[in-house]
């Protein structure tokens, strides 16, 4: 059996295909991931508002707003709450056409007693399928959400399941530096489109 290597990801921001880099709560800080990806690929960050207390209308309105600035095809690459922000978007919006996947890292289970307060607006978790192929990247020991409920969203959303072990909630603090893993990921998820 051979193994097709997935094509490169479009760096440019000027390319055919533009990232959307989609927080969580309290934004991605200077040693996330995603703030790598962004000073190194030229992934576009979709910035919210207000990072402290997220309203999901708001952050849905957002990240309609961004993707109708643009007539290129767009992939999504969410983060915690910005994995929620997909799936409530999804469901509500007309334009859903304009992307064509998703990349969902980490998402959080909203709906745990635990959760902070400010996380409130976002229950219940939307559950739809999805409209574009996805993947959900979780990781056994993410103190945000219990491997079982990852795997059931994942399932809801149709989006396919990846785990990459003990990593934490896969942010800053998990020790990704640049995360050639994701990238991989991602690519992978595009050459499946």
């Amino acid at each position: 059996m051979t193994t097709r290597q997935p094509n490169p990801l479009p760096a440019s921001p000027t390319s055919a295909l533009r990232v959307l880099l989609l927080p969580g709560w309290l934004d991605s800080d200077a040693a996330h991931w995603q703030s790598r990806w962004e000073q190194q690929h030229g992934d576009r960050r979709v910035t919210q508002d207000d990072w402290q207390w997220p309203k999901r209308g708001d952050w849905m309105a957002r990240l309609e707003e961004v993707l109708l600035q643009d007539d290129r095809p767009a992939v999504l690459v969410a983060h915690s709450l910005g994995c929620q922000l997909v799936a409530a978007w999804a469901a509500h919006s007309r334009h859903t056409g304009r992307v064509v996947a998703a990349l969902l890292v980490a998402p959080p289970d909203v709906e745990r007693d635990d959760m902070p307060p400010q996380l409130a607006p976002w229950r219940p978790i939307v559950r739809a399928r999805l409209p574009f192929p996805s993947t959900a990247v979780v990781s056994s020991d993410d103190p945000y959400c219990a491997p079982v409920r990852a795997a059931e969203m994942a399932a809801q959303w149709g989006s396919e399941l990846v785990s990459v072990g003990e990593r934490g909630h896969i942010n800053g603090e998990s020790g990704l530096a640049d995360w050639p893993q994701g990238r991989e990921i991602l690519n992978a998820l595009l050459a499946r489109t």
